[in-house]
C-alpha cells in the first residue's frame, strides 16, 4: 500500500504520515461504497450478488442477497450483482441493480422497490452509478456490463450506452456517445458534471457543463490516462468540499483539481472500484478494491451526497 505524491498540494488534502488501511476482504468484486447515519458503511458485491455491511467493530454482514439479480442462475464470475448507491434525507438508498437492469429504492426494512427500469418502453443495459442532483433529480450511468455478451448481447434493447436524468418521473437521456460510462459525480456547485469511461481504449474521465434545467452540454475530456501504465480503468468516483476529485482508475485513487491536475494516486494492493467518504466528520476515504474493503484518513472533508 503506497500513495504516490506528484505535487506539494497534495499535503494540503492528505496528511504526510496517511495511511491505507485493510478493513475486511475474501469478497468477489467490491463496489458502490456508502456510508450510513447509523455509522456503518455499505457495499456491493457485484460478482458475489449481494450487498454487505461493514461496521467500526470489524463485523461484516449480509443484508441483501440477492442484492442486484434475482434470476435463478447466477453466471460464474457474472457482473450482475448490486453497484453504485446514493442515499436520499428520508433514510433509503437508490441503488443500480445489474443483473435487474433496474434503479431501486431500498427503505429502512430492506425493502426493494423499482425507481426505473426502461427508457422509451425498453429495458435499461444494466445501470452502474447514480447521484443526486440537488433539486432532487437523480442522474445513472447505464453501461452493458451486467449483460453476459455487453454491447453484443441479444437481450440488449438500447443501441446505445447512456447517462440519464430522472426527474418527476420523467426519464431523459442526456448523453449516448461515451463507450462505456461508469462513475459519476458533481461539483459542489452542481455547474460541472464529471463522467468516467471505463473503457481500455479509451480511458477517460469527462466534464460537462450542466445548465440551470439539469440538461448537459459542452462534453469534453477532463483527463486521458489511456496511456497510463497500470492496468484498470476510470471508475468510481467522489468529489471533496473544495472540488478536488477523489476518482479511482489504473492503479489506484488520482486526485485531481478542478482543473485537471493530478496531484497524486493511492494505490491500495488491489484495483480499485469506487469510493466514498465516511465516518462523523466526513474526512475519512473509503475504498472498495476487487476483494478488500479499505480506508484512508484525509485533511479535506468530503462533498456531502443526501439529497431528497
Amino acid at each position: 500500500m503506497s500513495i504516490v505524491r506528484l505535487d506539494p498540494a497534495l499535503d494540503a488534502l492528505l496528511p504526510v504520515d496517511a495511511r491505507v488501511e485493510k478493513l475486511a476482504g475474501g469478497f468477489a468484486f467490491t463496489e458502490g461504497p456508502i456510508w450510513r447515519p447509523e455509522g456503518v458503511l455499505w457495499f456491493s458485491d457485484v460478482i458475489g450478488n449481494v450487498t454487505r455491511e461493514w461496521s467500526p467493530n470489524g463485523t461484516v454482514k449480509e443484508l441483501l442477497r440477492p442484492g442486484g439479480y434475482d434470476g435463478h442462475h447466477l453466471p460464474a464470475g457474472g457482473f450482475v450483482g448490486p453497484n453504485g448507491a446514493t442515499a436520499s434525507t428520508d433514510g433509503t438508498v437508490v441503488m443500480c441493480q445489474h443483473g435487474n437492469r433496474r434503479v431501486v429504492r431500498i427503505d429502512r426494512n430492506l425493502r426493494v422497490s423499482t425507481v426505473v427500469d426502461q427508457f422509451e418502453g425498453r429495458k435499461l443495459n444494466s445501470p452502474n452509478d447514480v447521484v443526486y442532483r440537488s433539486d432532487g433529480s437523480l442522474y445513472f450511468t447505464d453501461p452493458p456490463y451486467g449483460l453476459p455478451l455487453a454491447d453484443d448481447d441479444p437481450s440488449k434493447e438500447l443501441p446505445f450506452n447512456g447517462v440519464f436524468r430522472l426527474q418527476d418521473g420523467k426519464l431523459t437521456l442526456l448523453i449516448d456517445d461515451m463507450t462505456r460510462p461508469n462513475g459519476l459525480a458533481f461539483s459542489p456547485d452542481e455547474k460541472t458534471l464529471y463522467v468516467a469511461n471505463s473503457d481500455d481504449k479509451h480511458r477517460v474521465w469527462r466534464r460537462y457543463d450542466v445548465s440551470t434545467d439539469g440538461s448537459v452540454r459542452n462534453g469534453r475530456v477532463f483527463a486521458d490516462v489511456t496511456a497510463a501504465p497500470d492496468e484498470g480503468l476510470p471508475d468510481g468516483m467522489k468529489i471533496d468540499s473544495q472540488g478536488n476529485l477523489w476518482a479511482t482508475g489504473p492503479g489506484g485513487v488520482w486526485i485531481f483539481t478542478p482543473e485537471g491536475k493530478h496531484l497524486g494516486t493511492i494505490k491500495p494492493p488491489e484495483q480499485p472500484a469506487n469510493c466514498a467518504w465516511g465516518d462523523a466528520d466526513w474526512k475519512t476515504l473509503y475504498i472498495t478494491a476487487v476483494t478488500g474493503l479499505y480506508r484512508v484518513r484525509t485533511s479535506v472533508t468530503g462533498q456531502r451526497l443526501v439529497y431528497s
